[in-house]
């Protein structure tokens, strides 16, 4: 083996030599165990494990260990060289003889170990005479650190009542120091405070509960655990922590109610809903465990009522029906107040309720009338004579006092009063004949009020039935349009009737029609009786004429069931029409309108011409005024006068609106159509005019006109407005101006003379004098 294979086998074997010899191999801390870790015949590495115990310290360097190579003949002629971590600062070798110091205190905690390498030369060649090499120094562990609580101060929360040995929760301790190596990291857990409630496990800091506990005695425990390391030895260090243990609440506990006996104490006066008093079952349980639900047990449940109040956990005692001090003064109940939630773990402690006595005294109050029923129904006979009894109501006051009452009708101010009351014994009386027909029932308000004390009073409503009596005759339903023809035939029906009852019939109403006596024999018509409270009339002859008789007046007599049954004599009107096989009403209607005035159809239609004729000459002079004041007279040219009367709807300024309106732009030329040729009419037109002063408004001639003047004004597009109402009427004959139609007015002046203007009289003077001058200007 040559020198550096031995030397490498001496560095691995220093390396596996262990780092923490067992305390009973060591004498001492700072003694360094001398051993030869190879001896070779060959060259090698002489050393020692090397370690330094930490927080070792003194005024000189101290020694930890030596290097040395087999060559040195310890003549001083080889130096040692220390090179790496700490080396010249930390660790200081004796370059003749190997030895190694410290010259520093070390911590174990900071850094546990060293990595060095050494070399030998020779000091007359500086060649090396061993190959470098590289060793560790060991940091020892000493017990300098004491344990902590990293994770403090602690706080659990454990169920109260809770067995023994119940974990409650777990305190860990940290050690700084070398686990592996001694018992300095090696904790030791005890209970400084907490006896004898709790218990800690001295190697694993469980907290446990040593015994029950009760949350209503002490909720809340302060714990103090302590951690030695070195397990406890002496010389060690320790730490503590606090633990604050509450208790969390269980239901363990039932409602208690203080008082054994309450009282308390109610107005008859009061409404349903009064709260009477309250009563409080106390639970020493909090949150949910203290929820109760209160009871009412025995006979008295149906009188009063108890409700939970869940923020206070009150009970509160209601009034569930009226009282009365008359009846009973005095009720005893019994109140029961029951855990919400039960906990069955605890059921064998006994039932999680408790009971008390409640006295409740009814206080009397001066209290109003009361009627011996809220609603009262009384009938009586309609037509029956004013004074007549309806009915008694009665109330009495309920007080022992028994005061006496005064009774009064509410009256409506807009109501007619048809009733009074006896204020002494309450009759009520009828103060005017009552009729069914008009109301069937009255509602009336009765007040009962105590003469000593006139603020309390009392209502009752009492309705009134009319009944019935058969004093209204059966009457027809409607006016009857009855019609019938001249060429009528025997046994025709002409009409069918039926009857009303404005009374009631309990067993249904039956009426019989007939004719009156007085036309039985008379009579034109017949009546039959259909036997279904309907009957028919029907002609009794054959041919009936106009000119003759144009209405008939039929009485008919129709009787009731009633007892005693009634009759009524009804008119039936007949009018005779002029038809042929069916009957047209708005003829019949028209022609006995005219009967009815006297008047023919000629003279209608003879006064009905004259007043259109009137209203069209009448239009006439107005017009012509109104144009004479908007502008002078023949501004524009003579075709602009023509046979048009023209009416605009035109609801705008008036005056202002005419004026403003600018008539010239629907006559420029650009907007008319192309002036289609007109027939030449004049001629035609004057001749129509002449003869229209000697024909009437039935003349073909007349209408031939119209329709001509018609067909004109629909293809003449130079008419402004375009749409315009056009009106032509036949004045008649005997005028003295003959006619005022303008159909002349489109011929010029070469065709047409108006010299004739000037003998119509002064009426038409200004008339006459404007074409006059008109004939001047075109001459």
């Amino acid at each position: 083996m040559n020198f550096s294979a031995l030397l490498h086998l001496t560095v691995i074997l220093v390396q596996l030599w262990p780092c923490s010899p067992s305390p009973q191999n060591s004498s001492a801390q700072n003694t360094v165990q001398s051993f030869t870790a190879v001896r070779r015949v060959k060259r090698s590495w002489l050393w020692e494990p090397l370690f330094v115990t930490e927080e070792q310290i003194s005024l000189d360097p101290v020694y930890i260990g030596q290097l040395r190579s087999d060559l040195d003949k310890q003549d001083g002629n080889l130096k040692y060289i220390l090179t790496g971590e700490g080396a010249g600062s930390i660790f200081v070798i004796n370059e003749y003889n190997g030895k190694i110091y410290v010259t520093q205190k070390l911590d174990r905690e900071k850094k546990p170990f060293y990595t060095l390498r050494a070399q030998a030369i020779n000091r007359s060649t500086q060649f090396p005479v061993e190959p470098e090499s590289e060793f560790i120094i060991k940091v020892r562990d000493v017990n300098d650190n004491a344990p902590q609580f990293l994770d403090g101060p602690y706080v659990a929360t454990v169920p109260e009542m809770s067995p023994e040995d119940t974990s409650v929760t777990q305190v860990t301790a940290t050690d700084a120091d070398d686990p592996s190596y001694g018992n300095s990291a090696r904790l030791l857990y005890s209970l400084v405070q907490g006896q004898p409630y709790f218990s800690v496990e001295p190697k694993t800091g469980v907290i446990r509960m040593a015994s029950q506990m009760d949350r209503e005695t002490k909720d809340q425990y302060l714990v103090i655990i302590q951690a030695k390391d070195l397990v406890g030895q002496p010389g060690a260090f320790s730490a503590t922590a606090t633990v604050t243990i509450n208790l969390s609440d269980v239901n363990d506990n039932p409602p208690k109610f203080q008082q054994r006996l309450y009282y308390m104490s109610v107005s008859e006066e009061a409404p349903v809903g009064t709260t009477v008093g309250k009563v409080f079952a106390e639970d020493s349980d909090i949150g949910d465990n203290a929820a109760m639900d209160y009871f009412i047990e025995g006979d008295s449940s149906d009188v009063f009522d108890i409700i939970t109040n869940d923020e206070t956990q009150e009970g509160i005692i209601l009034l569930k029906k009226r009282v009365d001090y008359e009846s009973k003064r005095r009720y005893s109940i019994q109140a029961k107040a029951v855990n919400r939630y039960i906990d069955k773990r605890f059921l064998k402690e006994g039932p999680f309720e408790d009971t008390t006595i409640v006295k409740i005294n009814v206080e009397d109050a001066d209290e109003p009338p009361v009627f011996t029923s809220e609603n009262y129904v009384m009938q009586t006979v309609e037509g029956a004579l004013s004074g007549s009894l309806v009915g008694v109501v009665t109330a009495r006051d309920p007080d022992y006092d028994d005061s006496p009452v005064r009774y009064s009708i509410v009256h409506s101010t807009h109501l007619k009063r048809l009733f009074s009351i006896n204020e002494h014994n309450g009759a009520i009386i009828t103060t005017e004949p009552l009729d069914r027909e008009i109301a069937s029932w009255h509602n009336i308000t009765v007040t009962a009020t105590e003469t000593r004390n006139p603020e309390k009073i009392s209502e009752a409503n009492v309705y009134v039935q009319v009944l019935d009596v058969n004093d209204n005759a059966p009457e027809f339903p409607k006016n009857y349009e009855t019609f019938v023809c001249e060429n009528a035939v025997s046994g025709q029906l002409i009409q069918s009737i039926s009857a009303v009852d404005r009374d009631e019939s309990a067993e249904g109403h039956h009426f019989n029609f007939s004719l009156a006596q007085e036309a039985t024999n008379s009579s034109h018509f017949t009546v039959k009786d259909n036997q279904d409270n309907t009957a028919g009339v029907f002609a009794r002859k054959s041919g009936f004429r106009r000119q003759e008789q144009f209405f008939f007046y039929l009485p008919i007599l129709i009787q009731d069931n009633g007892t005693p049954p009634l009759t009524s004599t009804n008119t039936l009107t007949v009018t005779v029409c002029d038809c042929d096989t069916e009957v047209n009403t708005f003829y019949c209607r028209y022609g006995a309108f005219m009967y009815s005035l006297g008047l023919s159809t000629e003279a209608l239609v003879a006064v009905l011409a004259c007043i259109l004729i009137f209203l069209v000459f009448f239009l006439a002079i107005v017009s012509i005024r109104q144009q004479k004041k908007k502008k002078p007279p023949f501004s524009e040219k003579m075709e602009e006068f023509r046979e048009n009367i023209v009416s605009y709807d035109d609801e705008g300024g008036g005056e202002e609106d005419t004026e403003a309106f600018d008539i010239s732009a629907l006559r420029t030329r650009t907007v008319m159509r192309t002036h289609k040729p007109r027939r030449k009419v004049a001629s035609e037109i004057q001749s129509l005019y002449r003869q229209s002063l000697h024909v009437g408004p039935d003349s073909a001639i007349f209408r031939q006109f119209i329709s001509e003047k018609l067909e004109e004004a629909n293809t003449d597009p130079r008419v402004p407005p375009y749409d315009s109402l056009q009106t032509y009427a036949f004045e008649g004959t005997g005028s003295l101006a003959g006619s005022l139609s303008s159909l002349g007015s489109n011929t010029s002046d070469m065709d047409q003379s108006y010299d004739y203007l000037a003998d119509w009289g002064p009426h038409f003077k200004q008339l006459a004098g404007m074409y006059t001058s008109h004939r001047s200007v075109g001459d």
